[in-house]
């Protein structure tokens, strides 16, 4: 047995040696080097040899980090190109107003975050005077993705150059009133300013990683040029530590995005004190990203530090920053010279000896203050060495201190995320600090005044010129005036209206069928945008394959196995699926993308995911509120539906709670339709509302979810009822009453109303058959295409009654007049279609599938929730025997009778 102990041989020793006496030699070196110099010296120069080979293409392991040191050195910083002077002004205006935003706000209770644009200042400003595209050259710009908790800042800044006043400033967190600025960037909020929400930690990287992908994909599809937009993520160091931070950082190297710069502030401080610390988050970071392919490029000391550097003789200064854990930095931050001296110098002689030529304000002004994110020459360097670089996304690991120029009460301090605001005498020491000519006087009665150097001033005249120069203003959102999407020919949604006859087919393969159709017009089809998490065979989509290709940035640099059949695996560069591998979360994020196109790149495209509907709302719920804050637009497709229709498959896959979870999004409209023609009439409903001509106050920007079974049924034709567009679209109607079933029931016969939607609608019409022809229960069916539909439609008669105004809510108007009570059933749990009982004027009530789903037959697992034709029939009898309308002992002979 191998001794798990045992040092292994690496694969290189397996290999045979052509020559032996050479690798000793080399091996021989080392151990003199070791011997001589020490171990320092001889991991000095190997790490520099494999630097050398990594840089010359030699094959061999990268280098998982590097040094604690920039990777720029100071003499290979570009010069600024601009007034640094100015840029020091104008900065130091926002981070005064920014600080007084915050604690204003904290008079009123609702409080806000200083510390983080205090560390990450120049890393924003930087950007915006030089870098960040605007979109009045070509309607896309860059596209910034601001960390949620430095909007102050950004705040500041717009209120700088004109586009928000001090009253809007005061309504920072009080948007009741419809004039405020929402805490974090929230597009739904406030949708000319930001575009992209980011708060909700993680969702930013990987949100910003798909959307410097879905902008290659555009451009390879030849609907925009977007050759010239760059994504700026900006990020926290411990907002890495969220799963979707890094799922998709191999994504991004193996396509080469070199549109793509993650910005990541790293003050080594998250919410309740340090990142990592025992350890050091930046060279953990490093590892990870350049493991993963990306360019890093490190931006850590300011240059102050310059003079330290030079003095390290012996490499012990960098040896030193190297094993010093970041809750030690954190600590020198805010502790004297003579405790630096011993605790930091004191660990190595030499470092010792360097001290003794260091004054105290030497040393306090680079353990304090010098970190390259606060220095604009050195966050210049860091975005042109990534705008530089080819053929991989950068990693820019920017090193500041949390609470800078806030004073000593705020920097580095654990506490510092929670601080809301500063005293008088910390403002005006904040002020003498910033050098802004803001006087005693202005804080009347204690209250922190806000500055502006005035619309003329020198500072804002050269904010407005960099950002004219640059295409803009930024961040901005931009709803480019644009034409409706035409319509497509009704013929593709009225294939559907005939029925399949006896042909079985599954709603799923309806939705597909459609799809394909939709997808060849000539008008909008190359607009649609199919997105699938490595699930398109389960659901049918083969078959687009072939005819639309999958997106690949490399094409198919192979013969696919199958190609021989015809309907092969063809990957494209123009290829228009994106199968995104098993990946819910990338897969949201693409459709987020794409969704917002409109307003992105002012190019509406039409996106719709397909994916299980258990693995959707229940596990990127948080992505699509997300979608709903950014105001996006498209179909997303809960597939293999409901909690009994896919069987075998189990717990875990059984869904019977989407719905309620889609119903407390208000952006989304959900639908569970029951039959094909449904499916068509409210996907031709989605087209024209989210892209096509809408009706006065009508809100476009909304999505749509629509759950899609597996279980193969015949597909009725459209029936003749008045009204059934409306109905459907509205969430109601009247599918057959026992007459028109043909059921004949007797003149004086009992009647209920049975609501089903989705596959539940089947077992409603075989229950309908039942009570007829053997209990003598005469029972109309209705198809609740949409029960939250019908819920908002209630809800917002109830808001009109508030206003004076008298509206009856469609479902009561639906229902009016019908006789008996009502039981209602779907594949969910009851309260999906309780959500409508109490607009229901009749008796309620309902059956579903509450509790953990299970693995079993279709009618085995129906039987077991109590939601089959015969449970139906049970539960339909008691509520008439409660009423009198039948025995009594009906409802125990019908257990009975069927083996409940």
């Amino acid at each position: 047995m191998t001794d798990p102990n045992a040092i292994q041989p690496s694969a290189l020793d397996q290999l045979p040696d052509r020559d032996p006496e050479e690798t000793a030699e080399w091996r021989a070196s080392l151990d003199a080097v070791t011997e001589a110099a020490g171990p320092h010296r001889a991991a000095y120069l190997m790490r520099r040899t494999l630097e050398h080979a990594e840089g010359a293409g030699i094959p061999l392991p990268k280098l998982l980090d590097t040094d604690y040191v920039n990777s720029i050195p100071t003499a290979a910083e570009p010069s600024v190109d601009g007034d640094e002077e100015l840029e020091s002004r104008i900065t130091a205006w926002n981070r005064w107003n920014a600080a007084a935003m915050v604690s204003r706000g904290s008079e009123h209770g609702v409080g806000g975050h200083i510390a983080t644009f205090a560390s990450a200042a120049w890393l924003y400003e930087t950007g915006f005077n030089h870098f960040f595209k605007g979109k009045e050259a070509d309607g896309s710009g860059d596209q910034l993705y601001i960390q949620g908790h430095a909007s102050p800042g950004i705040y500041a800044r717009a209120f700088l150059d004109g586009r928000l006043t001090e009253a809007h400033l005061d309504n920072f967190r009080r948007e009741a009133g419809g004039n405020g600025l929402p805490s974090y960037p929230h597009p739904r909020r406030l949708p000319w300013l930001w575009e992209f929400p980011t708060v909700s930690m993680g969702l930013g990287p990987i949100s910003a990683i798909y959307q410097a992908r879905f902008n290659r994909y555009l451009t390879s599809r030849g609907i925009k040029d977007l050759s010239h937009s760059h994504v700026w993520a900006f990020l926290g160091d411990g907002e890495m530590d969220e799963p979707e931070s890094t799922t998709a950082l191999t994504l991004a190297a193996r396509e080469g995005l070199d549109n793509l710069t993650f910005v990541i502030n790293c003050n080594l401080q998250r919410l309740d004190g340090p990142v990592r610390a025992n350890f050091k988050i930046v060279q953990e970071l490093e590892a990870q990203f350049r493991g993963a392919g990306w360019n890093v490029v490190k931006t850590l000391w300011g240059t102050a530090w310059d003079e330290l550097f030079a003095l390290d003789t012996t490499g012990a200064l960098v040896r030193r920053l190297r094993e010093v854990p970041d809750a030690q930095v954190q600590t020198y931050q805010t502790r004297d010279a003579a405790y630096i001296r011993e605790d930091f110098f004191g660990a190595d002689p030499a470092l010792a000896e360097m001290a003794k030529l260091l004054a105290d304000d030497k040393i306090i002004e680079c353990f304090h203050f010098s970190r390259g994110g606060h220095e604009s020459r050195k966050v210049y360097a860091a975005y042109r060495a990534a705008l530089a670089h080819r053929g991989a996304p950068t990693v820019i690991l920017a090193q500041t201190v949390k609470g800078h120029t806030l004073g000593e009460g705020f920097a580095s301090k654990n506490a510092n995320h929670q601080m809301k605001k500063l005293s008088t005498d910390e403002f005006k020491a904040m002020r003498d600090r910033l050098g802004l000519p803001i006087k005693d006087s202005d804080f009347a009665d204690g209250v922190v005044p806000y500055g502006h150097p005035g619309a003329g001033s020198p500072e804002v005249r050269y904010l407005q010129e960099r950002r004219a120069a640059l295409g803009g203003p930024a961040p901005a959102r931009r709803v480019h005036p644009l034409a409706p999407l035409p319509a497509p020919a009704d013929k593709a949604f009225a294939a559907f209206d005939k029925g399949s006859g006896a042909q079985k087919v599954a709603t799923t393969m309806a939705f597909v069928r459609l799809v394909k159709d939709l997808v060849r017009d000539k008008e909008t089809g190359r607009r649609w945008v199919p997105i699938v998490p490595d699930e398109a065979r389960t659901f049918g989509m083969e078959s687009l394959f072939p005819s639309l290709g999958i997106y690949s940035p490399a094409g198919q640099t192979y013969e696919p196995v199958d190609r021989d059949q015809l309907m092969y695996y063809k990957e494209a560069t123009n290829g228009q699926i994106l199968n995104e591998g098993i990946t819910e979360a990338g897969s949201m994020a693409d459709f987020i993308a794409a969704s917002t196109s409109y307003a992105t790149h002012g190019e509406a495209m039409i996106p719709f995911y397909i994916f299980y509907s258990m693995f959707g709302w229940q596990r990127t719920a948080d992505q699509m509120w997300q979608l709903g804050d950014q105001l996006g637009r498209g179909f997303l497709v809960g597939a293999t539906a409901g909690r009994t229709t896919l069987t075998g498959e189990g717990l875990q896959h059984a869904d019977g709670h989407s719905p309620a979870i889609a119903a407390t999004n208000p952006a989304a409209l959900s639908y569970d339709p029951a039959f094909a023609y449904e499916l068509a009439a409210v996907v031709k409903e989605g087209l024209r509302r989210m892209y096509g001509a809408a009706a006065p106050g009508e809100d476009q920007d909304v999505f749509y979810y629509l759950t899609v079974y597996n279980e193969p049924l015949p597909q009725p034709a459209k029936p003749a009822v008045p009204g059934i567009d409306e109905g459907i679209v509205k969430g109601l109607y009247r599918f057959n009453t026992a007459e028109t079933a043909g059921l004949a029931p007797a003149a004086n016969a009992p009647r209920i109303q049975l609501l089903g939607s989705g596959t539940a609608i089947h077992w409603a019409l075989a229950a309908q058959r039942l009570l007829a022809e053997e209990w003598g229960v005469a029972a109309d069916v209705w198809s609740a295409t949409s029960w939250t539909e019908l819920r908002r439609d209630a809800m917002e008669a109830d808001a009109a009654l508030l206003r004076g105004e008298e509206r009856v809510p469609f479902v009561r108007q639906a229902l009016h007049g019908a006789e008996g009570p009502v039981l209602a059933v779907s594949d969910y749990m009851r309260q999906v279609p309780d959500q409508i009982a109490q607009w229901v004027e009749q008796d309620w009530s309902s059956l579903g599938t509450d509790g953990f789903g299970l693995s079993d037959t279709r009618d085995a697992a129906r039987r077991h929730f109590g939601v089959d034709a015969e449970s139906i029939v049970v539960a339909a009898l008691a509520q008439l025997a409660r009423r009198g309308e039948v025995k009594a002992t009906a409802v125990k002979e019908a257990r009975e009778r069927y083996g409940l």
